[in-house]
């Protein structure tokens, strides 16, 4: 009877350091939503540094600027590492996302690139320049036709300028809004194009050597770790950011872009 006993309790603690286990190791899994081109890429590196420490990261790769923030506002996902800050600050607001910024992570330069000219200054009048239709992506684009001479926009347009802020155009550029995503593929379709620099290399484009323009490297637009706001002090947290501030992922960045891409840490 007592041997029977014991091992029913055996089993029975058995079973419980299963499900503990089993339990530990789903809370030190988690999913990342990236896009495509440089974030996967160095997140598969994080991936890598961060098992090294009990965090297991499942990457979703996504084609376009607005699932991930919905996906991790929803519960898809646990983070995202995509986007900059300017963006997610706008997302938040005209959404009501409760997400938050954790840490910085990589700056992409924009760049305008195009098909048809070697230069901006010859750009023809009516010249078409595409620019993505969001608007944090769609202000900077603006702001770097302005910082190129090609046009002005109103002072207080700011990060968020739209074409309607358009004051000065003075060889009455075309400015065509598409997708951040699609605009590499248009790119034969237009005189020129702002280009986010994930999506120029991810279509084999190199920033520092295709742009005929390009952005200053110190500016707002670094892009970030975002979670949402109610999983601030889960112990995974820090696990991802040290991942992606380490040196490995450092080395990574620097080795692979070639000052196409800029850590910030």
């Amino acid at each position: 009877m007592q041997r029977r006993f014991i091992l029913k309790l055996a089993a029975a603690f058995g079973a419980a350091t299963l499900f503990a286990t089993t339990a530990a190791h789903a809370e030190d899994t988690i999913k990342v939503g990236v896009t495509g081109g440089p974030h996967a890429q160095i997140m598969d590196v994080v991936k890598t540094v961060a098992a090294k420490n009990g965090l297991n990261i499942r990457i979703v790769e996504f084609s376009d600027y607005v699932q991930p923030n919905a996906a991790l506002a929803g519960g898809d996902l646990d983070a995202n590492s995509y986007q900059h800050g300017p963006y997610l600050q706008a997302q938040v607001k005209d959404r009501g996302y409760k997400l938050i910024r954790i840490a910085d992570t990589v700056t992409y330069p924009m760049g305008i690139y195009s098909k048809k000219v070697k230069s901006l200054a010859e750009l023809q009048p009516g010249a078409k320049i595409a620019v993505p239709n969001d608007p944090t992506n769609g202000g900077r684009a603006l702001l770097l036709l302005q910082k190129q001479g090609l046009l002005k926009l109103r002072a207080e347009a700011g990060l968020k300028a739209t074409p309607l802020d358009i004051v000065d155009n003075p060889k009455k550029l075309k400015i065509v809004e598409l997708d951040a995503a699609q605009i590499p593929r248009s790119l034969g379709d237009v005189d020129a194009a702002a280009i986010n620099t994930n999506f120029a290399m991810e279509a084999g484009l190199k920033p520092t050597q295709d742009a005929i323009a390009i952005e200053d490297r110190k500016g707002p637009y670094v892009n970030v770790i975002a979670i949402r706001e109610a999983d601030k002090n889960k112990p995974w947290v820090a696990k991802l950011v040290a991942a992606y501030h380490s040196p490995e992922v450092k080395q990574f960045v620097d080795s692979k872009f070639g000052g196409s891409v800029i850590t910030s840490w």
